[in-house]
């Protein structure tokens, strides 16, 4: 079946990892470059058990959802893989995905969910991108076929999708405003000009290796230079050139990364100018954000994410809040103002420091962070000191919550539980592992990631009676 051609096949649906579904003869096909609406023939390039995925061979006919990718880049970085779809298609699909995969996965009794609340800017949203150093560019087809030498592929920008040793050259990216593009593009041509080693990836030899750029709608941007070992000389005039060139920089900071991994978590992140921080303001409250610090990457929509949770909890400042999974603080901070009291609990200390800190920063006197692992804190004699919680917030990372966490959640029995997901398959499989306890009264998508296949889900459980 492999290398087949499969005639006529129209797309219903979109999967998880923005590929097209399709139905032939009982067997599900995914097909990459396609969209609901489309019709064509395509191209077997893996064949399972019980699906197929392929490649369109030749459209037939175009789906009324299709529009023009506005990125260069579309259909090779991988990043925006939703691009060539109408938004209000897209909202629809993230919609529907959720739905899906709560009713299919979960097999619950759900509310009538409202219309996801989509982007108002659906370009230049993203409040933080990492970029990848590489000595070896990744060449398209047609300059493979052209035979002409183009010497040495220095590159800065994104890894191809499947490909850990091959980086794309970006010109122009989307996702984040300026200066982010003319930082990323001054960097590159400084490195080339001054004949600097680029990161082998697959030899892990080279000197300059990650960079990562982040920024706030306060205007303030920090830039994390990442060195696979340290050469003094090279790494002060790389830097000094950075803050001349851009004084706008108002975080300036370095790692050096000899390890086998790109994380920094791990790692020592060293001041080199302003501050070591950068801040952000969500309604009325600040938060300070570290070279480390997990913050939603859209500064807007997080906002907006933080008065759903704020409006689900129906808070009067009597109530006694969990926020697992804090990070840096921010919801715990965010609802603090109408609780009785806070607590926070996340795994990386650091985070913790700066959840405090933001506390400290904004006159909130309510809250208490603690640093540990949610399945070996979240116990008895953690109830007993902090106090019983009337609502548990979570905002777990994708693979959802530990089964030891969902396991004291049951048994807490806490009078409301909001559960925020960026992954509604691990939300579904936790949702029903609550459901003997819990029920489900309310939902909220909204989209933090236009143009790719990730949305928001909130879900609001209270106790059964």
């Amino acid at each position: 079946m492999k290398n087949k051609v499969i005639e006529g096949v129209e797309v219903i649906d979109m999967g998880t990892k923005g590929k097209g579904v399709a139905k032939k003869d009982g067997m599900v096909i995914f097909v990459q470059d396609a969209i609901p609406g489309d019709v064509v023939d395509v191209l077997i390039t893996k064949k399972k058990k019980s699906f197929m995925e392929g490649k369109v061979d030749k459209y037939i006919s175009r789906s009324k959802d299709l529009v023009e990718p506005f990125c260069q880049h579309f259909d090779i970085c991988g990043g925006c893989s939703y691009q060539h779809m109408d938004y209000k298609a897209q909202l629809f699909q993230k919609q529907k995905g959720i739905t899906d995969n709560l009713a299919r996965i979960g097999k619950l009794e759900l509310p009538e969910p409202p219309p996801i609340i989509g982007c108002e800017s659906t370009q230049f949203y993203r409040n933080k991108l990492e970029f990848t150093f590489s000595n070896k560019r990744w060449l398209t087809l047609e300059e493979i076929q052209s035979d002409v030498d183009f010497g040495k592929q220095d590159v800065l920008g994104f890894h191809i999708p499947g490909r850990f040793d091959k980086i794309l050259n970006v010109e122009k990216c989307w996702l984040q405003a300026d200066p982010s593009n003319a930082i990323r593009n001054e960097v590159l041509d400084y490195s080339k000009k001054n004949e600097l080693e680029f990161f082998d990836l697959r030899e892990q030899t080279g000197l300059l290796r990650n960079m990562i750029i982040r920024t706030t709608t306060t205007n303030e941007v920090m830039v994390i230079m990442i060195f696979a070992k340290e050469d003094r000389d090279v790494r002060v005039a790389l830097l000094d050139h950075l803050g001349e060139t851009f004084p706008e920089i108002t975080s300036l900071m370095f790692v050096i990364n000899g390890k086998r991994n790109d994380t920094i978590s791990d790692l020592d992140v060293h001041h080199y100018t302003g501050r070591m921080y950068i801040t952000e303001k969500l309604g009325d409250v600040s938060f300070k954000i570290g070279p480390k610090s997990f913050f939603q990457t859209n500064s807007t929509q997080a906002h907006k994410l933080y008065q759903i949770i704020e409006e689900m909890a129906e808070l009067d400042g009597s109530q006694i809040v969990y926020d697992l999974y804090c990070g840096t603080g921010t919801i715990a901070n965010y609802v603090a103002g109408k609780s009785k009291k806070v607590i926070g609990v996340e795994q990386l200390p650091e985070a913790i420091e700066d959840a405090k800190e933001n506390a400290i920063n904004n006159g909130i006197k309510n809250t208490e962070f603690y640093a540990g692992d949610l399945k070996d804190t979240l116990d008895e004699d953690f109830v007993k000191k902090v106090g019983h919680p009337d609502l548990i917030i979570v905002d777990p990372p994708r693979n959802g919550l530990h089964k030891d966490v969902v396991g004291e959640l049951n048994r807490l029995k806490a009078k409301q539980v909001i559960y925020v997901s960026c992954n509604s398959a691990t939300q579904a499989r936790d949702l029903e592992l609550l459901n003997e306890t819990y029920k489900i009264t309310a939902l909220q998508a909204i989209d933090l990631f236009p143009h790719t296949v990730h949305v928001e889900n909130v879900a609001l459980l209270i106790l059964r009676s």
